[in-house]
């Protein structure tokens, strides 16, 4: 009889034991008892320009439970939000408003702490659940950068340049640039620390023009300086093409067969656009990528001589030109694009020359534009030559004022030997015809430039001694 009582009671233990590993390795496994901690994705440290909500992410494997925000002035704290995080959601964004009424926290206080606690809703922690816990320094900042315009060309034509040099400070300045119309341009440092330059552009194809500077520090906090610009309004020309039969055939053919995404286009009229829209705008759109760098580096001055990039070249066309391509009858339009650069013709495979010292950032094929050398001249201009025959430079290259740099041709979608000559800042093609003019670089850059210096670096004024000046 008592062996049976320890028989049984023995299987009573077994059964318990194993009772208890299945439990606990329930525990150790299921979801329900996951051990994974929430996160909370934050900077450490911060600005905070009391306006705008602090963004704090939270994210958990299962699922979020509740949250508690605690912010601390340094000496006392209050407690800002909390509450449970409904339907359970693997991540969630929490908005955290500074507390203006609160009578507890010190309002003049520049610095605070906030710290965030988070739980999830496993049943691990006797369940309580997984927590996690971060806490962020943050600098109140409500003061906005300064700004002032310095100098600036007076006016700018529609399709031109202009220049602008300004001050810009903030002990935490974040994002600085010039949004004209809806293009961002950024400035480069300038003789001093604070002080910017930047040469902008009115698209010829934007009826109006606004410019304004735009600096926001870490805090959010934002200013906006406008830069007051008279405007010119030339007029540019229209154009109808005769689109015939030999120049589809030809160049447009020659052009589709060179490109895979275009060589299997059969009918002439679709091939014809396809290559003077579609192709254009993506070598358009390779020079306006390669037209977007502008040095972060101190500049102390910048100087353009006027361009002259074909000895004795007559204009075959001009820059503006909005044209119309028709088949056959001239109510029969059938593609249009606009030139955004400026042709010259001399004599066959004529010297094309820089100008200007500067830096090849492209030399080779682009659809187009044929063979086409392209020169990084500083401070966001750029020159770019096309349908050269032959290219004499390579990409990497320094050039030198008055160097030979290609040969005039007829290569991409030219007709005759000629160069397209464009000007390009920051993505954006200008008029040409404003930067052959020397009387218009020295009103309009280099005055602006010596205004501009008087007033960053003024000359010093050495005062005469009377008394020597009387001996």
């Amino acid at each position: 009889m008592a062996k049976r009582n320890r028989s049984r009671g023995g299987l009573i233990f077994l059964l318990l034991l194993i009772g208890a590993a299945v439990g606990i390795g329930y525990i150790y496994t299921a979801p329900e008892f996951e051990r994974e901690k929430p996160m909370i994705e934050s900077v450490d440290q911060l600005f905070w320009d009391r306006k705008s909500p602090i963004r704090i992410q939270l994210s958990d494997n299962v699922g979020l439970g509740s949250y508690k925000l605690i912010l601390s002035d340094g000496k006392k704290a209050v407690l800002i939000g909390q509450g449970q995080i409904e339907g359970n959601p693997k991540e969630q964004t929490l908005l955290v408003k500074y507390p203006k009424k609160s009578k507890v926290l010190d309002h003049k206080s520049k610095h605070f702490s906030l710290k965030i606690a988070v739980t999830d809703n496993s049943m691990w922690n006797m369940f309580e659940g997984n927590s996690a816990s971060k806490t962020i320094d943050i600098k109140i900042d409500t003061k906005r950068p300064n700004v002032n315009v310095i100098a600036n060309s007076r006016m700018i034509n529609q399709g031109g340049s202009a220049l602008v040099v300004f001050q810009a400070e903030d002990e935490n300045l974040d994002t600085l640039y010039i949004m004209a119309n809806r293009h961002k341009f950024k400035a480069q440092p300038y003789k001093k620390e604070g002080y910017y330059a930047a040469l902008i552009a009115w698209p010829f194809t934007d009826e109006g023009f606004d410019a304004k500077i735009v600096a926001t520090d870490l805090a959010g906090n934002r200013r906006e300086t406008h830069i007051p610009f008279y405007h010119g309004n030339p007029k540019y020309k229209v154009s109808k093409i005769h689109a015939t039969d030999k120049f589809i055939e030809g160049k447009i053919t020659d052009l589709a067969s060179s490109d895979p995404e275009y060589a299997n286009i059969d009918n002439k009229l679709e091939k014809l656009k396809v290559i003077n829209e579609t192709m254009r705008l993506k070598n358009e759109a390779l020079i306006h990528k390669l037209s977007e760098h502008v040095s972060d580096e101190l500049i102390d001055s910048w100087k353009m001589k006027k361009f002259y990039p074909l000895k004795n070249g007559k204009k075959v066309a001009s820059y503006g030109d909005h044209r119309y391509y028709y088949y056959n009858d001239k109510d029969h339009v059938v593609s249009e694009s606009y030139h955004v650069g400026y042709d010259l013709a001399s004599t066959k495979m004529a010297d094309i020359v820089s100008s200007n010292p500067g830096k090849v950032v492209f030399a080779d094929e682009n659809g187009i534009y044929g063979n086409m050398p392209m020169i990084d001249h500083g401070l966001g201009l750029f020159t770019l030559y096309g349908h050269c025959s032959q290219l004499l430079v390579k990409e990497g290259d320094e050039v030198q004022a008055g160097q030979v740099i290609a040969k005039t041709g007829m290569t991409g979608l030219a007709l005759g030997d000629h160069l397209h000559f464009g000007i390009v800042i920051q993505g954006i093609e200008v008029r040409p015809v404003e930067w052959f003019d020397q009387k218009w670089i020295t009103k309009f850059i280099d005055n602006v430039f010596k205004e501009a210096d008087n007033i960053i670096s003024p000359a010093v004024t050495k005062k005469t001694d009377k008394t020597q000046k009387n001996r």
